[in-house]
């Protein structure tokens, strides 16, 4: 009787639910559940975008995985991270000796199982994984980004988990993370790495959202699969995963041996995720992300993803509908562009050669195929704005692409001077721990236990400057009470019911807050308002930033909402007024998205106002900056 095992993926369950994780006082109070339910032989506890979600609500990442991976050590119950091969734990690449840091560290931490993919399916950018999370005697699980392609065959699969597996893997996960691999096609794909190499054990992760997985387990264990990774209620289905009380029975059913499930556990571990859900994480998560979605399929976006695009949408929404508005146009609703992103989703990912969609790569689509979407809205042209993330995997500095790119995209690179790459993608990144140490030692800060924190600061500078500083607690707390109190305001008022109006008295333009009562939160007196179209710097402090002014200056706008910021790292010189600009420039970014989208200057000019501090969030044709 063939065993078949589970893994319950834990923090991916909440990535694929929406932007937050719990906190470390929430994880330990519910691993002794987890424990206690039986049925798990491996937990994922970390990884992807745990440690930047732990730095972005305050809470130190190297304590919380220290003590979030002992109760399953101490239970004989493996642990498991997700890591992206050349990028680490974040999304752009890392240097090569902060990537060696990396599984010295986890490992060090109480991580068993390094599971590395490359969004690429690059093997290059696995093969150093593999050896250095060996060396520090982790487990190297290496894995293959599923999707479906005119290049993504089974033989393109099958080649490349043996020539990973020579390359030292120690096992293989098949990892569908837009779960629309074909059952018949994973299967086939499990035999032929089980019948060259039937001692190494594979994975299989998958997504539930397009409504494949369940059918795609039982082939891959029927094929020879050894673990399978589940999740559960509240957070099982939708964008997440399949719930191990629908997969454990149907297995079991099927002739399998596996373990069974302790119920009372079970519901304990799923009413503790529902009181984390409750307190604050469930503000993160929106009720679409608890549907199934065949419309998945074609585009094939990640279920990981999801979670917090459907977040992010009702941002983009506002912005487009915006336009809308200024062109007389009836607004959008979100499933309107939901549909219109997913289109161009599948118009634009042929065009840039195929890669896997599996972060980052599906950020970079999806947000390749919103800016086109936003765009052509505003009767602009297509890839009109291509992020520099997105450039960088385009010309092949990430890695090789599966396809071929489309000529307009060759001709759009040639027409910006932009170089095409087909060198080792870790080249592009020399070593940098070196000066993230004398950076540590210069602000007084302890490089940490087994450097620990020489390691986090080098994976994510920009998160843990603010974590240190105290920062990112107070925004996230800010940000809570926010959504705490729309959430409270939107039980008091219709839904279609404006909370917040700009109305005009005889020509003059006042702001008010409406509420039915006069006990309700936010009632404010009537005052004067800025114009409805665009505030004035005096009644709005981002635009208030710089005093300079001249009457023929040439305005710099936002395209999109985001993040301004004027450099994107510490390797660029951020302008000054009074800077010469030349047409085509550089000159700063928003930050959205994921992704620095550069704004490049439409003038020839001299800088003369820059109107927004760096880091403030700006909306939609703000101005940010002015050239005579």
């Amino acid at each position: 009787m063939k065993e078949v095992k589970f893994s319950l993926v834990y923090r991916d369950m909440w990535q694929s639910a929406g932007k937050y994780v719990p906190r470390v006082d929430q994880l330990l109070r519910v691993a002794p559940y987890i424990i206690k339910m039986g049925c798990f032989a491996r937990v994922e506890t970390n990884g992807g975008g745990f440690e930047q979600v732990n730095l972005l609500f305050g809470e130190n990442p190297n304590a919380a995985v220290r003590q979030w991976t002992a109760p399953f050590r101490e239970a004989g119950i493996q642990t498991h991270l997700l890591d992206r091969a050349l990028n680490g734990l974040r999304m752009s690449p890392v240097a090569d000796d902060i990537r060696q840091l990396f599984y010295k560290v986890k490992k060090a931490q109480g991580t068993d199982i390094a599971r590395t993919f490359c969004g690429l399916n690059d093997i290059r950018n696995i093969e150093p994984s593999i050896r250095y999370a060996k060396a520090a005697g982790m487990i190297s699980q290496a894995a293959l980004s599923i999707t479906v392609s005119p290049v993504h065959t089974v033989e393109y699969y099958t080649n490349m988990a043996l020539e990973l597996i020579r390359l030292g893997a120690d096992e293989i996960c098949l990892k569908d993370m837009a779960g629309i691999g074909r059952p018949e096609s994973l299967g086939k794909i499990v035999a032929s790495i089980k019948a060259a190499f039937p001692d190494i054990p594979v994975s299989y992760h998958s997504h539930a959202g397009p409504g494949f997985s369940v059918a795609s387990v039982l082939e891959v264990c029927r094929a020879g699969c050894d673990y399978v990774d589940a999740a559960m209620e509240p957070l099982s289905w939708g964008t997440g995963h399949a719930d191990i009380l629908t997969l454990q029975p149907m297995l079991k059913d099927a002739g399998f041996k596996v373990p069974e499930i302790d119920m009372e556990a079970y519901m304990k571990v799923r009413s503790l995720t529902q009181e984390f859900m409750d307190e604050f994480l469930g503000l993160y998560i929106s009720p679409k992300n608890r549907l199934m979605n065949s419309l998945m399929i074609a585009s094939g976006l990640p279920g990981g993803m999801m979670g917090s695009l459907m977040a992010d949408l009702e941002t983009n929404l506002a912005s487009i509908n915006k336009s809308r508005d200024k062109a007389g146009k009836e607004a959008m609703t979100q499933d309107q562009l939901l549909i219109k992103l997913f289109d161009e989703v599948t118009y634009v990912w042929p065009k840039v050669g195929y890669p896997p969609l599996v972060t980052p790569f599906s950020q970079y689509v999806k947000n390749l195929a919103l800016m086109n979407v936003i765009q052509m809205e505003k009767g602009k042209e297509r890839w009109n704005m291509i992020a520099d993330d997105i450039w960088d995997m385009l010309l092949g500095k990430a890695g090789k692409l599966p396809g071929e790119l489309d000529p307009v995209i060759i001709e759009k690179a040639k027409a910006e001077g932009r170089d095409f790459f087909s060198g080792n993608p870790q080249s592009n990144y020399p070593d940098a721990l070196d000066r993230f140490r004398a950076k540590m030692k210069e602000k007084g800060w302890d490089t940490g236990k087994d450097d620990e924190e020489l390691f986090e600061y080098a994976m994510h500078p920009s998160q843990y400057e603010p974590y240190k500083s105290g920062k990112a607690k107070e925004d996230f707390n800010i940000d809570v009470d926010k959504r705490r109190a729309e959430k409270a305001a939107k039980g008091r008022l219709p839904q279609d019911f404006p909370q917040n109006m700009v109305v005009d008295v005889n020509g003059e333009k006042y702001r008010v807050q409406v509420s039915y009562d006069d006990k309700a939160t936010g009632i404010a007196t009537p005052a004067p308002a800025a114009s409805a179209e665009k505030p004035s710097p005096s009644t709005s402090p981002a635009l208030a930033f710089a005093t300079a002014s001249s009457a023929d200056a040439k305005e710099i706008v936002a395209p999109l909402e985001g993040k301004f910021v004027l450099t994107k790292n510490s390797a660029e010189t951020p302008l000054k007024i009074g800077d010469t600009v030349q047409k085509g420039q550089v000159i700063c970014y928003i930050e959205a998205m994921k992704t620095y989208n550069a704004i490049q200057s439409e003038w020839d000019g001299t800088l003369v106002d820059i109107l927004v501090p760096s880091g403030s969030a700006v909306s939609e044709d703000d101005v940010l900056m002015r050239l005579s």
